[in-house]
């Protein structure tokens, strides 16, 4: 609809409006549109239709530059001039189809005489689409057929390729009384697939004079075709001779605009503006600021803007970057989705914009640019240090790759820190496979891992859930909270497996060796992983061939088992066309399809050799994995094979950040044996050793009569300055005593002492609500004291009581008929709490464990203390019904 000139001005009669302005793209470079708005009496922001068609169309804006005697590259049209009138340039019918390549052999046959080389564009293509590289005669023709299916209709022009050039385009204003102003220059050399990547303002690689010449040339093509409103000259610029070629003119605002808004100081949509309602340029305010001139006066002077005294210098230096929906690593592959997260922070030297935002997306027929970021310094330097800290501190987060990553390392690389480069440059590092900083390997594995499992065990619960609201019981085997896993990167094969042994705690097995890691999930989907004392902040974003991990602001692709016989489209798009004929044989690396993705022409190679079997046909609307073909490989021992990792997980080296003080072990490890009886678990053949370790180090902890003094210290340390001093006093006094009497069998903790310190001060409070908030600051104290009121033996009694009827508690639910029969007398004496009823049944579902865990305990009673044993009948004899 944005092209659609006739729908344009049909919505413009129906509002109606006085004017129109069509940015960038679409229909911002189609004669047409000027041309119905001028015959319906509606204004037009930017140029009109003669001076669109001569300098906006790449193959007219040549001809009229070679008229100009400005240097042009050798390209179809070289040689080609009009003439000259006293009113304008225009460029006839007949020589402009002289310089038009029409069919691929003409291209050919012209293609000699240029040499190679060369370019293939289409005069109406930009932004990347229409334009293509041929290197030798033999792609001449398959190249040029995707010219023309990128652009259909569009004429089409040849041209020498300039290596080694830089690319350096002016930006021009002019008004509707024949004056036309440069506004400095912009270098936008890093390209890929030659579209701009990073901008600058103003170009620096070039002396002076060479700038002030191509400035005076663009003002020079503007005046000659009575060119209105703002546009781009664009030049190639080669350092190595100091000599520069017209490339083409866009006849609009360019994205990068505010490059040159930074350094001069002028609004450049709102000149377009004021010089569509009739102001001279002299009259706009932003311009009389530039050239230094007077602002006061009803009739504003007139400028000379040729004379060399008023020329303007640029303020600063300003870089821009491009953000778009791409993967680096996979050569820009154009990729669409939603996005969950954008956050940005502009300053006062840093300016971003973005199309979307948060819970927004960018669908398969968008463009792949979504954000633009803007930083001014007053040198270069500055300007490069302001970027990349900006750029360090974007968070984006979706179903896509960006850019962002890649363009840190571009900006942090030597050549662009000593600006020696050229337009092929970016392209030179994608074609070697220039890698952005990738997280630690081992860290991404288990990022990875513990993303895939807790995400498979979350989906088995939650259907486990689902079912039983619908009274439907799945198997117990269905809620296991282990997770093999396999990820694939640079032929190596890496094989895991995660565990869940607590709400929030993993354990992660890879060849013989293990790592814990304590993990939190986070309201939008990600992971905060705890490991060795370090936090990372994860997500992951999984498609049909990848998972694509970011830890922090780095990213690590892990690749899955891949079928070689099943081809699929990388992206959402459209598939053009097939270059193979159904059951025709393609060879490894072989392009076998092209399809469409935002825009752009992607081809689809073949990993290894073999016959293709069409399954989708041309036209067709792909979705990301979609089988387009399948291939029958002629020696499937050809096909390259993966290499298993057999490296073991280092040892730990991390901070304990638990904590190793006996009763911050003895609160970890009944927390563990809690986890084992609520049904979580370790995995094999670790569970028998680490559970064993578990009970002995609880008993050791529970017979030490250092744990309640190490239990009330802390306790007495974090409610300090809330009690009052005499009751502070007379506990730690009291915990004195104990503390020093601790080697001797006759020491008992003093539990009545305390709690009779506390009682008497609440006494002696006359108000309630003061009492009330005493008790209330002393609670955790109190039942501290409630729990050892019987000793350390009565505690320890109560400990393993409570352990045992966690057990019973579950299983005693389970003892009267079959499972579905339990289960479904669970549903109904708790049919508003699903929840309860899956913890239940997690809980039952790994009673193999529990059992082993529960004879642990009572052994380890009977061995060290059988009079325990005898104090511990009751629930014993509960086990024995069971």
């Amino acid at each position: 609809n944005y092209a659609n000139c006739d729908l344009i001005l049909d919505i413009a009669k129906r509002i109606p409006v006085q004017a129109v302005w069509a940015g960038w793209g679409h229909a911002s470079e189609n004669p047409k549109l000027p041309e119905i708005l001028t015959r319906n009496d509606i204004a037009f922001i930017g140029p009109p239709e003669s001076a669109m068609w001569a300098l906006g169309d790449k193959i007219a804006s040549s001809i009229v530059a070679q008229t100009a005697q400005v240097p042009t590259i050798p390209w179809s049209g070289s040689g080609l001039t009009v003439k000259l009138t006293s009113k304008t340039c225009t460029v006839d019918m007949d020589t402009y189809q002289k310089a038009c390549v029409r069919t691929a052999e003409d291209g050919l046959e012209r293609a000699r005489s240029i040499g190679y080389p060369l370019m293939i564009k289409a005069s109406e293509g930009g932004g990347g689409k229409g334009i293509r590289k041929v290197v030798a005669e033999d792609n001449f023709v398959h190249l040029f057929r995707q010219v023309q299916s990128e652009v259909p209709g569009s004429p089409i022009f040849i041209m020498k390729f300039a290596p080694n050039a830089r690319h350096i385009e002016v930006q021009i204003l002019a008004d509707c009384y024949g004056n036309a102003i440069s506004l400095f220059g912009r270098d936008c050399s890093i390209q890929r697939r030659h579209q701009k990547i990073i901008e600058e303002a103003p170009a620096v690689i070039a002396d002076q004079h060479i700038l002030e010449s191509m400035e005076r040339d663009a003002v020079k093509l503007a005046k000659m075709v009575g060119y209105v409103s703002a546009g781009t000259v664009e030049y190639l610029y080669n350092p190595d001779d100091c000599t520069y070629c017209f490339l083409e003119l866009n006849p609009r605002l360019q994205v990068e605009h505010p490059c040159t808004e930074m350094i001069s100081g002028v609004n450049l949509p709102a000149c377009q503006l004021q010089i569509a309602m009739g102001l001279a340029l002299h009259r706009i305010k932003d311009i009389r600021k530039l050239y230094e001139q007077s602002l006061s006066g009803e009739g504003a002077s007139e400028i000379d803007f040729e004379s060399e005294a008023t020329r303007p210098v640029p303020k600063g230096h300003v870089i821009a970057a491009r953000i778009t929906s791409e993967n680096p690593d996979e050569g820009f592959k154009p990729s669409s989705g939603n996005v969950k997260e954008l956050t940005f922070r502009s300053n006062r030297n840093v300016w971003g914009y973005f199309s979307l935002a948060a819970c927004g997306g960018l669908h398969e027929f968008a463009d792949s640019q979504f954000g633009h970021c803007f930083s001014w310094g007053e040198s270069r330097e500055i300007a490069r240090e302001n970027l990349v800290f900006a750029l360090k501190e974007l968070s984006i987060r979706g179903d896509f790759r960006t850019t962002v990553e890649y363009l840190i390392k571009l900006l942090e690389t030597e050549a662009y820190i000593e600006n020696c480069l050229d337009t092929g440059w970016l392209d030179h590092l994608i074609a070697n496979r220039l890698v952005t900083q990738t997280p630690d390997l081992v860290l991404s594995i288990i990022c990875t891992g513990l993303h895939i499992a807790d995400k498979q065990i979350e989906d088995k619960f939650h259907n486990y859930r689902h079912n039983l609201e619908r009274g439907q019981i799945l198997p117990l085997n269905t809620l296991k909270t282990s997770v093999d896993v396999e990820l694939v990167q640079d032929n190596y094969k890496y094989v895991l497996t995660a565990t869940k042994c607590g709400p929030n705690h993993y354990i992660l097995v890879m060849n013989q060796s293990y790592v814990e890691v304590e993990v939190h999930r986070l309201i939008d989907g990600g992971l905060l992983v705890n490991l060795d004392g370090s936090s990372y902040v994860t997500f992951l974003v999984e498609d049909v061939s990848t998972y694509r991990v970011t830890i922090g602001i780095q990213t690590c692709v892990f690749q899955k088992q891949n079928d070689p016989t099943v081809l699929r489209s990388p992206s959402a798009g459209k598939l053009v066309q097939f270059l193979v004929e159904d059951g025709e044989h393609v060879q490894a690396g072989q392009v076998y399809a092209e399809i469409e993705v935002m825009k752009m022409i992607m081809e689809l190679r073949s990993t290894v050799s073999g016959r293709v079997q069409h399954v989708k046909r041309n036209g067709s609307v792909l979705e990301v994995g979609t089988v387009i073909a399948r291939l029958q490989v002629d020696d499937m021992s050809l096909v390259q094979q993966v290499n298993v990792y057999g490296q073991k997980f280092a040892e730990s080296k991390g901070p304990k950040v638990k904590g190793n003080k006996l009763h911050q072990v003895f609160e970890n490890t009944k927390e563990a044996l809690s986890h084992i009886l609520a049904g979580y678990s370790y995995p094999e053949p670790y569970f028998r050793e680490r559970a064993e370790s578990a009970v002995n180090t609880l008993m050791s902890a529970l017979r030490d009569p250092s744990l309640p003094l190490l239990e009330l210290q802390d306790l007495i340390s974090s409610i300090q300055g809330r009690i009052p001093q005499p009751v502070e006093k007379s506990i730690y006094r009291l915990i004195s005593q104990y503390a020093n009497n601790l080697t001797s069998v006759l020491a008992q903790f003093p539990s009545q002492q305390i709690a009779s310190v506390i009682d008497t001060y609440a006494n002696s409070i006359d108000k309630k609500s003061e009492r009330d908030s005493f008790f209330n600051t002393v609670q955790c104290v109190v039942q501290l004291v409630q729990r050892y009121r019987n000793g350390i033996k009565g505690h320890m009694k109560m400990v393993i009581q409570n352990l045992i009827k966690e057990y019973i508690a579950v299983e005693a639910q389970f003892q009267h008929s079959n499972n579905d029969k339990c289960i479904n007398n669970l549903r109904e004496l708790h049919k508003d709490n699903m929840e309860a009823v899956l913890n239940v049944i997690f809980s039952h579902a790994n009673y193999a464990n529990k059992n082993q865990l529960v004879i642990m305990l009572i052994n380890v009673l009977f061995s060290k203390d059988p009079t325990l044993t005898d104090e511990l009948t009751e629930s014993l004899q509960e086990l024995t019904q069971l």
